[in-house]
């Protein structure tokens, strides 16, 4: 096969591959960051497939299977290979849907098996000394302050706390309203303390940072657009230093951490999955396994027979 061939073949290739992505943005609203782990990964299949002389809408379940075999090989976690088999499943349901294939090649092949991995998260006490990490005398500070309080009392993504605009933001009823994944709508509480700080930020400080601008953006970074998901974590690990967690932290970890402690405090499964946005209950069930190893070892630490 020439050089030209494949390089007809790749740029067909690219394009089927956009327009699955669209579809996917227009029918599940997925995110930028989603969009771009599902181009990642199916570029790297189609790669691989130029050089077996393969085409996207002739692909085979011996050619998927050649493919994770090699994915193993390569030394890739079960977990990294079992996400490239989803967007491998997505993609071809969507080739089948488009009437490009008769039928799906990926679809009776079975995930690989992940060991369940409990989500990172922190101590109420550690979450405490986080939130008073941000120096309040500094409007920097006092924005800081807000969003790390709006963060664990809204369990948001950190997606969807960057993206908040004013018109978002209800204060005189103390909740927020966000268009999570799937365009699906939900309105959050954000209780006494965030609303206390949200409102001292939005009246006495977010006027004096830089960039900022009436353009509705709740958290504006430096050029008055919103504060980017980077900017964020990088700003949560320099307090979480400040604050001497050891813990290793994630962009999820004050989320995980409100909806731990919702279940430690007795809230209801289904009410936490409403507040996180979870379309399953099962998605949300992880959460009850994080707060049964907590009560396990409260009850190894300080029970006398423990």
């Amino acid at each position: 096969m020439t050089s030209a061939k494949q390089n007809i073949l790749r740029e067909t290739d690219a394009a089927l591959l956009e327009q699955w992505l669209d579809s996917l943005w227009l029918e599940k609203g997925l995110s930028e960051h989603s969009l771009s782990n599902y181009r990642r990964d199916l570029r790297q299949f189609m790669q691989w497939l130029v050089g077996q002389a393969g085409d996207p809408a002739q692909t085979t379940r011996a050619h998927l299977y050649d493919y994770l075999a090699h994915q193993h090989q390569k030394g890739l976690s079960a977990t990294t290979v079992a996400r490239q088999l989803s967007a491998l499943r997505g993609f071809y349901r969507w080739m089948v849907d488009q009437q490009h294939m008769a039928e799906n090649p990926a679809a009776l092949i079975e995930r690989p098996k992940t060991p369940q991995t409990l989500p990172s998260t922190l101590t109420e006490a550690e979450v405490e000394a986080l939130l008073q990490a941000p120096d309040t005398e500094d409007p920097l500070g006092v924005r800081d302050k807000a969003m790390l309080e709006v963060l664990y009392a809204s369990g948001l993504r950190v997606t969807e706390l960057v993206s908040l605009t004013t018109a978002q933001v209800d204060l005189r009823r103390g909740v927020v309203r966000i268009v999570g994944k799937g365009n699906k709508e939900r309105l959050v509480p954000l209780g006494e303390e965030a609303l206390d700080w949200l409102q001292r930020y939005l009246h006495a400080a977010r006027p004096l940072l830089p960039g900022a601008a009436n353009n509705g953006v709740v958290f504006p970074g430096p050029s008055g657009k919103h504060l980017t998901r980077q900017a964020f974590w990088y700003r949560v690990k320099q307090l979480a230093q400040q604050a001497d967690i050891q813990k290793p932290l994630s962009p999820h970890t004050l989320r995980h951490a409100f909806a731990t402690h919702l279940l430690n405090h007795g809230a209801d499964l289904r009410v936490v999955q409403l507040l996180l946005g979870h379309s399953s209950v099962s998605t949300t069930q992880i959460y009850t396994h994080v707060a049964s190893e907590r009560l396990k070892k409260l009850h190894s630490e300080h029970h006398p027979r423990g």
